[in-house]
């Protein structure tokens, strides 16, 4: 239950992120609306596997999922032994896989109804970018986390592939013209809904917000589904706004 050596967490984490891992999470992007079981189940997993190699052992671990959704992630936390509590404000979505968590608190991540400093591993996984104010967010995920205890912040980027969701690639034309384009083929509007359900951020906000932070320490930011050897593109503005496409932030609270 005590993280492992940041040193060592990286290289394990290195050692995972291999092009075929790649491949096979992108591959079920396709996936999130017609089955979503099949899309959340596999990032369910990763995202175990990657919070293991960055935390150590999660045997006996309490783990707070800020915006769990559906509650694909409660199983196999479960199967590490990690007292997985997901946090999620719309009951709808909360169960909408016909899911229900034992453990699962209806709450705002803007104002997380957690004590401060009252869990080991607080992690959001595609959430921000939904989120109008997700620098709060943030804020209030460190809040809860313990000194020592370990934040993951994973989110879409706009200006990548993926940053208009089910529009497609039509979000470089601007967001309020994918969604009408959506709608014009659809007959409805996106579930994510640019301006009121999804939100432009970018690699540059992240790591901006993440240099203001004073109580916990940056000691990871990575791209989500690159191999190891494609991680130099966070270092690189403007470059890492098109081809990163989800960005990992992992601190230590201090």
């Amino acid at each position: 239950m005590y993280p492992a050596s940041w040193k060592n967490a990286t290289e394990r984490l290195r050692r995972r992120a291999t092009l075929r891992r790649s491949v096979g999470l992108l591959s079920d992007f396709r996936f999130e609306q017609s089955e979503p079981a099949r899309f959340y189940g596999a990032l369910a997993r990763d995202t175990v596997e990657l919070t293991g190699d960055l935390y150590g052992d999660l045997d006996g671990a309490l783990v707070l999922d800020v915006g769990g959704g559906p509650g694909y992630f409660e199983d196999a936390f479960a199967e590490h032994g990690a007292v997985y509590v997901p946090v999620e404000p719309d009951p709808s979505e909360a169960h909408a896989a016909g899911i229900t968590s034992s453990r699962g608190l209806r709450g705002s991540g803007l104002a997380l109804p957690i004590a401060d400093g009252a869990v080991d591993v607080c992690l959001s996984s595609n959430v921000a970018e939904h989120v109008r104010d997700w620098e709060t967010m943030g804020d209030e995920m460190l809040r809860v986390t313990r000194p020592g205890g370990m934040v993951i912040l994973s989110y879409t980027l706009w200006y990548g592939p993926f940053g208009g969701h089910e529009m497609g690639l039509t979000h470089y034309l601007g967001g309020e013209r994918a969604a009408r384009m959506y709608t014009r083929k659809h007959g409805h509007p996106p579930k994510n809904l640019y301006g009121t359900s999804l939100f432009k951020v970018g690699a540059a906000d992240g790591l901006g917000w993440a240099a203001t932070v004073a109580d916990a320490e940056l000691v990871a930011a990575f791209p989500r589904y690159h191999p190891s050897w494609a991680w130099w593109m966070v270092r690189v503005p403007g470059l890492r706004e098109l081809l990163v496409s989800n960005l990992v932030l992992v601190f230590r609270k201090r």
